[in-house]
């Protein structure tokens, strides 16, 4: 499996660059970085180290975080509409309140994380790992969800509507109020374990 190097920068290093242009940052290691509210559009932090990062209100539109690292960041309110995450590790990772839509979360580990109140519009979350996720009220209407692990998850109240559930595992989750009028479930594990045929 390729790795890519680490490398260490620090913040006003990266700001630095990245007005002037600059923006590949893949590999770079900002664990416990403060990034609050900075704009950073569509920066390269693939495989990035963003470990218990503090990224409350960031604004990283059509940015590629694809295998970064942010367990344990805290990303409330962030905006991260058409980004790339796929295969990125955010567990337990805070998204309360953050604007997902559209972006790219196939193969992301989400286990634990907090996406209450979190905007997945038309997101892709194929084969993403939900385990005992928070989605209380998040919107994932559209969003694409194919063999998506939702074990434990609490969904109560979330919009559902109009997603690919296809063969998810739904198995203990909390579908209290949840939305899901035109919701393909097709060989989806549903909370009791029966499939959804």
């Amino acid at each position: 499996m390729y790795t890519h190097p680490s490398t260490g920068i620090n913040i006003p290093e990266l700001l630095k660059r990245y007005t002037a242009g600059v923006r590949n940052f893949d590999g770079v290691v900002l664990m416990n970085a403060n990034l609050q509210g900075v704009h950073l559009g569509s920066i390269g932090f693939a495989w990035a180290d963003l470990r218990g990062a503090n990224l409350v209100g960031v604004s990283m539109i059509g940015a590629n975080l694809c295998k970064a690292n942010l367990y344990q960041a805290n990303c409330d309110r962030a905006h991260f509409s058409e980004t790339i995450f796929c295969g990125a590790d955010l567990r337990e990772a805070i998204f309360t309140n953050a604007n997902l839509n559209e972006s790219d979360l196939s193969g992301a580990l989400l286990n634990g994380a907090d996406l209450s109140d979190a905007n997945l519009h038309m997101a892709c979350l194929s084969a993403a790992s939900l385990r005992g996720a928070n989605l209380r009220g998040t919107r994932m209407s559209g969003a694409k969800m194919w063999k998506a692990d939702l074990r434990g998850a609490d969904l109560s109240g979330a919009d559902l509507s109009d997603a690919n559930l296809s063969e998810a595992d739904l198995t203990g989750a909390n579908l209290n109020a949840t939305d899901m009028s035109e919701t393909y479930l097709t060989g989806a594990i549903m909370p009791d374990g029966s499939v959804h045929i």
